[in-house]
């Protein structure tokens, strides 16, 4: 195929940002948005597309704008509704995280997709982030040793208003240790290549939202934790998230330490930092700056990750090659996420595989 033809569900903040990657990605072509509200249509008209390819329904753009590939950026709790239509379909799809709130959705999810012939990838685009990416490769080539102890901080803004404001209830985010936080049990997962078997939490919501109501409802969303997770294999992983935290150098700062050294990545300064255990000072150190490509990083909010995943997404497409971040990944990101949110209620320790 010449281009692969885009539809985008859903057009909020994340449609927003797909689109404007889209539109730098060699060899795709965005030509249909679907949302149910109006006004989220006109902004789309307004950035371009046209009038023939907006519809107030998913299904409508799947029988009758003739896409390719399908990006799922609807409010968590209506992506399995969104998904039973469409993989009912032959359609590429790019699933925005999280893959579901619910183990049953994810699992339900894994069924119907069992014959499905496009391609479908979930966007964890963390992944993708260069200086995630190059720390990843630090790990992989041995730099570290053999890895004992990964530990992912995020501290960040409060979550920004969304349409409907869907994003202030766990029932329809999953819980903020789903719905922000299965981007950082994702990157756990894969940076270990181990299984998670233990998750453990502590947190609450003690600052953001607490004078907001919404049809007499306070929001319920927590604004941080502590999340442990053990490996099978012996690794230790720590989720550091504080969302009243706007006063902080870098948005996410990320350790990977081994028996043979540690590695750090910083972002939004994009530089990584390597020292092995034979290296006694710190400016012994090594600090390295990491490039990002200013399209990519003007064309949206992640330190240009969404970018990179659509080329790597539209690659697989043009290949026939599996997707690199798949069903199972984004269950499994899910589940250490409803896991960790139980924990904190119950007070106890979760095996996610039993979820």
């Amino acid at each position: 195929m010449s281009s692969v033809r885009f539809g985008i569900v859903g057009f909020g903040m994340m449609g927003l940002e797909h689109l404007q990657n889209l539109a730098v990605v060699d060899g795709a072509e965005l030509v249909a948005v679907a949302d149910p509200d109006a006004r989220q249509r006109d902004l789309a008209r307004a950035k371009g597309v046209a009038e023939n390819g907006l519809y107030d329904d998913h299904r409508a753009m799947l029988e009758q704008a003739g896409v390719d590939a399908v990006v799922i950026a609807s409010p968590n709790h209506t992506h399995i509704d969104v998904l039973r239509d469409c993989l009912g379909t032959d359609k590429h799809l790019l699933i925005e995280k999280p893959l579901c709130t619910t183990m049953e959705d994810c699992r339900e999810v894994e069924h119907l997709a069992a014959d499905h012939r496009g391609v479908l990838w979930v966007g964890m685009e963390y992944r993708y982030m260069p200086p995630v990416a190059r720390l990843i490769d630090e790990i992989r080539g041995g730099t570290v040793g053999r890895l004992r102890m990964l530990a992912i901080r995020e501290h960040r803004f409060p979550f920004l208003p969304k349409v409907g404001d869907w994003n202030r209830f766990a029932r329809n985010t999953g819980g903020t240790l789903v719905e922000k936080c299965c981007h950082f049990f994702d990157l756990m997962n894969f940076i270990t290549g181990a299984e998670p078997v233990r998750v453990y939490a502590s947190g609450g919501q003690d600052v953001n939202h607490l004078d907001e109501l919404y049809d007499g409802e306070t929001p319920d969303i927590l604004d941080n934790a502590y999340v442990i997770v053990d490996y099978d294999d012996g690794t230790r992983a720590l989720l550091d998230l504080c969302m009243f935290a706007e006063a902080s150098r870098n948005q996410e700062e990320i350790s990977a330490t081994g028996d043979a050294g540690k590695v750090e990545c910083f972002i939004p300064s994009s530089k990584l930092v390597v020292g092995r255990r034979s290296m006694y000072t710190v400016e012994s150190l090594e600090t390295r700056d990491v490039e990002v490509d200013p399209t990519a990083l003007a064309a949206g909010y992640h330190h240009g990750s969404t970018y990179y995943q659509h080329v790597a997404f539209l690659e697989a497409i043009r290949n026939g090659t599996p997707p690199e971040v798949d069903l199972r990944d984004g269950r499994r990101a899910v589940a250490v996420g409803v896991a960790a949110e139980r924990s904190i209620i119950e007070g106890r320790a979760f095996d996610p595989r039993a979820l």
